[in-house]
């Protein structure tokens, strides 16, 4: 299976390329995009072992996991043990980069080197192969990382905006796991055997592996067999427990903080869409319209430029394996805090019920499709794109095809979608700041 996309660096665009998709006999599942203008080679390995799956008591276990992955690999079949000192000159050594981090859904491993000479990709990928499947994790290590993390979060939580993010991400999310806070406490929770148990979960049938750079199918197969051969091999793959779905909201929530600080930071919205929403473009689109699109959304248009409320506002839907927030932010001087949030409140309300202009759509598709080469102008950006695919399962002409499935978004379809998703009347509001 393949798709034409065109493949930019700096302001030319290079012939067209394939993305490439097979699935190995371990399950792992591999796309590939050719790039063989310059000899490097770009790989993301992710697993579904994200943030999702941490239990609540124990808020950042995958984070940590992925953190604590890079701090030292084991001595196994004749090879040293190395400590985290050791592994960043082995990498600098090789003029390479690898790294692991986790996100709400998933654990993602990358790594970035040179494919010539083949000598050099091969000790690269061998040394990535190690920091995926051998950790050593270091009791030491994680004792001081844990008092770093926490001193970090102590200090977060004396900042109104992250007072405002946590107290926000609880009140739309609740008892989901996309609204859990990592804090000193959940970290003092975790162990290194439930490091060790979530790694456990990281099987090469579970894998998805996006490489861009200058490798040919073959090479591509052999670097993905040779980066999760250091995983548990052979091992059943059954499926993994379902997380639940985030429920809407029953009715509106009005938090109020107060902190000593002039600027006030208002948040409000709502669980929004999962990825897989079909109404995705019109979705798009619309949001570009309404808070999305900068200097030139209607949020920002009636409370900066008309009212002089706030020097940006913005919204944004955040769509996941669950429904991502939709969200509607703004800072302005405490003394006008409600005022902005009356006029952001009444453009959202106002949106949803008639939906954009026609001039407001031609802008916004303009914008969009005029824009859309930046999102492929590097194989760093086009890995992401394909990584994307990857891991939603979309068509592989998703890219082929964005273009033309933005341009074919239409005022009723805008209308329809977003009357779908948002409630504004059951929206949550909170707002930091504004106390003496």
């Amino acid at each position: 299976m393949a798709l034409t996309v065109p493949t930019f660096v700096g302001h030319s665009a290079h012939a067209a390329t394939a993305i490439q998709h097979w699935t190995q006999p371990s399950g792992a599942q591999i796309y590939l995009v050719q790039s063989p203008a310059i000899p490097m080679l770009d790989v993301q390995v992710d697993f579904d072992a994200g943030g999702r799956r941490d239990p609540a008591d124990k808020a950042g276990l995958a984070d940590v996991t992925a953190l604590m992955m890079g701090k030292g690999v084991a001595a196994r079949d004749g090879r040293p043990a190395l400590d985290e000192n050791q592994l960043g000159e082995a990498w600098a050594d090789l003029g390479a980069g690898f790294g692991a981090n986790a996100g709400s859904d998933r654990m993602s491993f990358t790594l970035r080197t040179l494919t010539q000479p083949p000598e050099l990709l091969q000790k690269a990928v061998e040394l990535a192969a190690r920091e995926i499947g051998e950790p050593s994790w270091p009791e030491a290590v994680w004792r001081r990382e844990r008092e770093r993390l926490s001193a970090a979060l102590r200090e977060a939580r004396t900042r109104p905006g992250t007072l405002a993010a946590l107290a926000y991400d609880h009140a739309v999310y609740r008892q989901h796991p996309y609204g859990q806070e990592t804090s000193p406490e959940t970290l003092a929770r975790i162990s290194l055997d439930d490091m060790r148990a979530r790694h456990a979960t990281l099987l090469p049938c579970r894998a998805k592996l996006s490489l861009v750079g200058a490798v040919d199918r073959a090479q591509a197969d052999a670097l993905a067999t040779a980066l999760l051969a250091r995983l548990p091999q052979g091992q059943s793959c059954a499926p993994l427990p379902a997380v639940p779905e985030v429920t809407p909201l029953a009715a509106p929530l009005d938090e109020r903080i107060a902190f000593p600080s002039a600027q006030a930071h208002v948040l409000f919205g709502q669980p929004g869409y999962k990825r897989e929403d079909p109404d995705f473009f019109p979705l798009l689109v619309g949001n570009h319209i309404l808070g999305g699109g900068g200097f030139t959304s209607r949020l920002t248009e009636q409370v900066r430029e008309k009212r002089g409320l706030s020097y940006s506002v913005y919204s944004g839907f955040s769509p996941g394996l669950h429904a991502g927030a939709f969200t509607v932010g703004l800072q302005t001087r405490a003394d006008q805090a409600d005022e902005a949030l009356r006029v952001a409140r009444q453009v959202v309300r106002d949106f949803v019920a008639q939906g954009p202009t026609e001039a407001e759509l031609k802008a916004a598709k303009d914008n969009l499709v005029g824009s859309f080469p930046l999102r492929l102008d590097s194989n760093r950006k086009l890995l992401g794109n394909v990584a994307n695919i990857a891991w939603h399962d979309l068509p592989l002409d998703y890219l082929d095809r964005w273009t033309a499935r933005v341009d074919a978004v239409t005022l009723p379809d805008i209308r329809r979608a977003f009357q779908r998703v948002l409630q504004p009347e059951r929206m949550v509001t909170v707002v930091v700041g504004g106390a003496p």
